[in-house]
């Protein structure tokens, strides 16, 4: 029989190897790069939009896209136009200027003219958030923003967006025919101007 201080001793030992294994056998928590750090105060919160009426929302396709939503054709247009706001992370998805230039490249002059001479810039603040706006037709040959390829299609229309919240760039993209974006002119700046950041 052994003494009683080896026998607590022998426990204490058996006790501390199974808490080892046990932690060892835990795999590791993944920190997405795209993730704020925790301890930041904006970590928690979201850029948040109120919906337009009209405007119907979709599940996003991927997990790039927070938000989606289908806007009804204008009449005679065959086709409804797209909106997609894109999330990649703090510091991801590229400057403003790199998407204005990237989103412009994606729409074509029927006269093979410049689209950078026809795209309207405009900047505002909303809710304490710059936001830079592109507004541009032609002929879309643009994809998502993953650089996905799309058909070419004329007589389109591009509003589009970055705002600059303290989580990181927002990237709005409304796509869709000329007359089915004008349409919805007035409800995609509700839209733009709705964006709050709270949680």
């Amino acid at each position: 029989m052994l003494p009683p201080d080896i026998k607590a001793t022998g426990a204490l030992l058996v006790a501390v190897l199974a808490v080892v294994l046990v932690a060892c056998s835990t795999p590791p928590t993944v920190v997405s790069k795209n993730a704020a750090p925790a301890s930041s105060s904006a970590s928690t919160r979201e850029l948040q939009f109120k919906t337009p009426g009209g405007w119907s929302s979709e599940t996003p396709s991927s997990s790039m896209r927070v938000a989606q939503y289908q806007l009804p054709a204008a009449d005679g247009d065959a086709e409804s136009a797209s909106l997609v706001v894109y999330y990649f992370g703090a510091g991801q998805g590229g400057s403003v200027q790199a998407n204005l230039d990237r989103w412009t490249g994606q729409i074509q002059q029927p006269n093979g003219g410049s689209s950078k001479d026809k795209a309207k810039t405009e900047s505002l603040t909303v809710n304490g958030m710059n936001v830079t706006l592109l507004d541009v037709s032609g002929t879309y040959a643009g994809g998502d923003m993953g650089g996905g390829a799309g058909q070419s299609k004329p007589n389109f229309r591009m509003r589009a967006g970055v705002i600059e919240s303290p989580k990181g760039g927002y990237f709005i993209k409304l796509v869709g025919p000329e007359k089915t974006v004008g349409k919805w002119d007035d409800s995609f700046m509700e839209f733009i101007k709705s964006a709050e950041f709270k949680g």
